[in-house]
């Protein structure tokens, strides 16, 4: 776990179509100065606005989540944010020339590679972190997500799919950027071929196809390459809790739990956590010979 933060060392550039647009999008990510946290910012707009990553930007969380301000958004960011979570990047501005982040190969896996070859900085400014103190849950019929306390960060996700290439399927790992790296990274999005034939009747999901993401019929999965991991559906959905989780600004020192938890639902989640100050705190950790340093709760949110 890094108590620095960390930025990227060097630019690193991709293209993509996205994965409701279809369009072809060109995406920089650039290293940032310590404090700034991670931006979007249009270069297709008049004066190229900027928005910040955080979960009161986010406006919406039906297909993918997508923040938004004064009028532009950036969507479907939940793969890249995971990759900066992942490896534990803090500051970092990400230029797009249109609104939607490319689905790449449909997982955080092209993304955690350029960021890796364009290498990690490590900034001389302590990395916070929320410490949970107290558990916090929310329920919701068979939905929850919760956190407990931890001396580690780790995450725990479960999914249950009628499906029988799915069905009942629960993946645990610490959050480490080795693990990331190895066990998450690479596990793609997924949908059922009814539910993407319907989304494309209806002007979503144009881009979207078995080069980014995995589609199962009622017979099986569709995909002749098969699966990257025997369990990829749940790697896959932890991997977008790690991104939408990311949207707190700071790192949880905790333990997550979540059981057929969405996009929609996280989100509710990070409301709820932002509720319950009694049960955190927000903390750098000490270099050796100093002493932690903790801040007031109403410069954490």
């Amino acid at each position: 776990m890094h108590v620095e933060q960390r930025t990227i060392a060097a630019q690193a550039t991709c293209s993509g179509v996205g994965l409701h647009s279809g369009k072809t999008v060109n995406l920089t990510i650039k290293p940032a100065p310590p404090n700034h946290g991670i931006q979007f910012t249009r270069t297709d707009l008049p004066d190229s606005p900027k928005i910040s990553a955080l979960f009161n930007r986010v406006v919406d969380t039906s297909l993918a989540t997508v923040i938004g301000y004064n009028g532009f958004i950036v969507s479907t960011i939940e793969h890249l944010m995971a990759a900066f979570a992942g490896l534990y990047i803090d500051n970092a501005l990400v230029e797009l020339d249109d609104y939607e982040v490319p689905v790449m190969d449909g997982s955080a896996g092209p993304f955690t590679r350029m960021i890796l070859k364009a290498g990690i900085k490590t900034q001389n400014h302590p990395k916070h972190f929320f410490i949970v103190k107290n558990p916090i849950e929310l329920k919701h019929d068979d939905k929850s997500v919760c956190v407990y306390p931890s001396d580690t960060p780790r995450i725990t996700c479960a999914i249950d799919f009628a499906h029988q290439s799915v069905k009942q399927q629960t993946f645990t790992a610490p959050l480490s950027e080795t693990t990331f790296e190895k066990d998450i990274c690479q596990a793609r999005t997924f949908g059922f071929l009814q539910e993407v034939e319907y989304l494309k009747r209806y002007g979503f999901a144009k881009g979207g196809s078995l080069k980014n993401a995995v589609v199962l019929d009622e017979s099986g999965i569709m995909n002749e390459e098969g699966l990257r991991y025997e369990d990829e559906f749940v790697r896959h959905k932890l991997l977008d809790c790690i991104g939408d989780f990311s949207l707190l600004g700071l790192p949880i020192l905790g333990h997550l739990v979540l059981s057929k938890s969405g996009h929609a639902f996280n989100h509710e989640f990070l409301k709820t956590f932002l509720d319950q100050k009694d049960s955190w705190e927000t903390c750098s950790f000490p270099r050796m010979g100093q002493e932690a340093r903790c801040q007031p709760k109403s410069l954490a949110i």
